[in-house]
C-alpha cells in the first residue's frame, strides 16, 4: 500500500478497534514512511514550546505516543520522567524500543485514563487531536491528570478547530474556570512534503481546575 493510501486507509477507520488494528500493522514502518513521503515534523514544531513552559524536572504525559518520536525529542532536551500512552499495541512496542519512558500503557484518548487526578506536570499530544482519533471531549481526562498549574500543549488543525467541535468545546473548559489559554502559534507546515497544504498550529493551555 502506498503511504499516502495507508494515511487514508488509518484515518478512514469506522471505529477504534480499526483504528488500533490499522495502527498495529502500520507500526513497523511508520516512522520511516512519514519521514520518506511527508518529511513530518509536528513533534519536532511542539518541542520548542515545551521547552518554553515545562521544567525538565516535569512528570510529562505523552498523550498519543505512537512510536515514541516525541519522547525521543523530549529525552534529547534533557526531560526523564515520561509516560506514554497509545491505543496502539504496535506502536507501543515499537516506542518502548526507544528505552525513553518510564512507562508506557494501552488508553483510548477519550475514554477515561486510568491514571489518578493531578499524576502529571504536563501532558503533551502530537497529531493525536483529530478526525477519528481523540475527540474534543479527550480534554477533560487530560485536564483531570495534570495538576492545577501544569500545562497541556498539543497541536490541532485550524480547520477541524474551527469545524469539528474543538473551538467550542476549548472555550467552554475556559469558562468553566478548567484552563486557561496561553499561547497559541501561527499556522505552521508539519507534512511540508506530503501535505504543503494542511497546517497545524500548536495550543498551550495552563491547568486552572480546582482540586
Amino acid at each position: 500500500m502506498k503511504e499516502k493510501n495507508r494515511v487514508q486507509h488509518v484515518y478512514a477507520s469506522r471505529d477504534n478497534k480499526e483504528l488500533t488494528e490499522r495502527y498495529d500493522e502500520w507500526a513497523k514502518t511508520y516512522e520511516a514512511d512519514l519521514e520518506r513521503d511527508f518529511a513530518y515534523r509536528g513533534p519536532q514544531v511542539t518541542v520548542e514550546f515545551i521547552t518554553r513552559y515545562v521544567p525538565r524536572d516535569a512528570k510529562i504525559l505523552d498523550a498519543g505516543a505512537g512510536t515514541g518520536l516525541m519522547g525521543q525529542l523530549l529525552t534529547e532536551q534533557g526531560y526523564r520522567d515520561i509516560a506514554g500512552i497509545d491505543l496502539s499495541p504496535g506502536m507501543l512496542a515499537e516506542a518502548g524500543k526507544k528505552m525513553v519512558y518510564r512507562e508506557l500503557r494501552q488508553m483510548v484518548m477519550g475514554e477515561p485514563l486510568d491514571f489518578p487526578t493531578g499524576s502529571f506536570d504536563s501532558v503533551v499530544s502530537v497529531g493525536v487531536l483529530t478526525l477519528g482519533h481523540a475527540p474534543p471531549g479527550s480534554f477533560d481526562e487530560l485536564i483531570r491528570v495534570t495538576r492545577p498549574g501544569g500545562y497541556i500543549i498539543y497541536t490541532l488543525r485550524p480547520d477541524i478547530y474551527e469545524n469539528n467541535g474543538f473551538k467550542e468545546k476549548q472555550s467552554a473548559l475556559e469558562t468553566e474556570g478548567k484552563w486557561q489559554l496561553v499561547e497559541v502559534s501561527e499556522n505552521i507546515q508539519v507534512l511540508p512534503k506530503g501535505e504543503p497544504d494542511v497546517y497545524h498550529q500548536v495550543w498551550v493551555y495552563r491547568v486552572t481546575r480546582k482540586e
